[in-house]
């Protein structure tokens, strides 16, 4: 396994199993910086949002590497106000003008707001549209595919929800396996707060493995078949994180990670949010 393995998710359509995240990532130099070191880091996945900000520099940040677009995959999501709006088509369309692109590799609906599924079906106008390669979802929980699924005429490709060692979401993912939609994370790490990074086993098994704390949780995820977006801002960090393919956790020490589900959320609840 290296950097640009992927995992299937739709018709042609292959998303890298590790990435960058930008959530939080200033406008402007830092987030362009942060993008064209990933990307010279080797990184061909970067993961933003209409509500982050920061599309603009996303799409500097990957003119600035020289790397042709269609080497890369983009992900963005459509925001809140925009489905309550009835704002969909015209959404992917700002965020391309933002992102300087003709398309999107992933467009996500970022959260199950009330009149989600109606938004799937301007979703699936998009896709039709050849905007966006693949449709997804976000922080969407079994019973809210539940409903999805009994109006959609396409599968999710994805569904992007907070997922880390305290936070494993075992039920979820094996939903998921079972519907054919591919899972990925965000705050793979733990989030701000979340102290997964500061948890004793894990740092035993850095040292066990001559590696970061960091790097164990994210090659953790990625044995799990889970879809990564490790968000950082600083060019060292960002290297650091994609160096996880030269060694593999044992089954053992995966049970021993796996144990460390408290059910804990650093983020909002998709049942109870208020945004």
């Amino acid at each position: 396994m290296d950097i640009t393995t992927t995992t299937h998710i739709a018709d042609t359509v292959d998303i890298p199993n590790l990435g960058l995240g930008v959530f939080r990532s200033p406008d402007g130099k830092p987030t362009a910086d942060a993008v064209r070191w990933a990307i010279e880091a080797g990184y061909r996945h970067i993961d933003t949002a209409r509500i982050y900000g920061n599309e603009k520099s996303v799409g500097q940040g990957v003119r600035d590497s020289g790397v042709p677009r269609e080497q890369l995959f983009i992900t963005t999501k459509l925001w809140n106000d925009d489905m309550r709006a009835g704002r969909q088509l015209q959404a992917i369309d700002a965020s391309l003008k933002d992102l300087g692109m003709d398309y999107v590799d992933l467009y996500l609906i970022h959260w199950p707001v009330e009149n989600y599924v109606e938004s799937w079906t301007a979703m699936e106008k998009i896709l039709a549209s050849g905007k966006a390669r693949s449709i997804g979802v976000s922080n969407f929980k079994e019973h809210h595919l539940d409903t999805l699924l009994e109006e959609a005429g396409v599968v999710p490709a994805i569904n992007q929800v907070e997922l880390h060692p305290f936070l494993t979401q075992e039920p979820l993912r094996r939903y998921c396996r079972a519907k054919g939609i591919a899972v990925e994370a965000w705050s793979p790490l733990g989030g701000q707060g979340g102290n997964v990074l500061q948890d004793k086993t894990i740092a035993e098994l850095g040292k066990k493995y001559g590696k970061s704390p960091a790097q164990v949780v994210i090659r953790w995820h990625l044995q799990h078949g889970i879809v990564t977006i490790p968000k950082s801002v600083h060019e060292a960090r960002i290297k650091e994180n994609c160096d996880v393919f030269d060694f593999e956790i044992s089954a053992e020490d995966m049970k021993r990670i796996d144990a460390l589900n408290t059910d804990t959320r650093v983020g909002s609840d998709p049942d109870n949010f208020d945004f």
